[in-house]
């Protein structure tokens, strides 16, 4: 039977960002500030398993302060070395590809939470928006939103819902904000325990 929506504490978080550094330090700064603040929630981190860029901070933050962190890389990655290590704390799952990549991730999360990134965080983020529209999870979604770095694709989502071509609930559903806290607030109040 499922339950409805009821700040119910999020256990597992997966986590869509950059695998680049981007050109903005401060952006590598906030993705490891994440992982700490998830690491210190006691949430586990569930993330691509990358070792680089904005994804390889957020999962250093999070085992540098005792976190519980789940990867999931396809094999191709870690044949290119993109992949990080095992270490204390971390648990790496190597897949065959990047849908299987998804589904586990999509498994394993209480919530998802998404963080600047490029065309694979986008790719990821609609993947499973749709998957929750198709009724295959009731899983929320937040962007984290510094300096207003989504500010474009919140407008262009808005535009769209004002064609009729998405519903207005589904955008109004997203959680939308610069501050973590408040992210990870937004993402409890929806959350929904089976």
């Amino acid at each position: 039977m499922r339950r409805s929506p009821s700040d119910q504490p999020i256990r597992s978080l997966a986590v869509f960002l950059a695998s680049r550094d981007g050109n903005d330090p401060a952006l590598l700064e906030m993705a490891y500030e994440v992982g700490a603040q998830i690491a210190e929630r006691d949430i586990e981190l569930v993330y691509g398993g990358g070792g680089s860029g904005l994804m390889g901070a957020v999962s250093r933050g999070a085992l540098d302060y005792r976190g519980q962190v789940y990867g999931v890389i396809p094999s191709f990655m870690v044949q290119r070395e993109w992949g990080r290590t095992d270490e204390p704390g971390l648990e790496m799952k190597v897949v065959g590809t990047m849908h299987e990549r998804k589904a586990m991730m999509t498994e394993r999360a209480d919530a998802f939470l998404v963080l600047p990134g490029g065309l694979g965080t986008l790719e990821e983020m609609f993947e499973v928006w749709t998957w929750q529209t198709l009724g295959l999870h009731a899983k929320p979604l937040g962007l984290l939103n510094p300096g207003g770095f989504w500010d474009p694709l919140v407008a262009m989502l808005d535009r769209i819902a004002g064609h009729a071509y998405m519903s207005r609930d589904l955008v109004d559903a997203l959680v939308v904000d610069a501050d973590l806290p408040t992210v990870i607030a937004g993402l409890e109040r929806r959350v929904v325990r089976r």
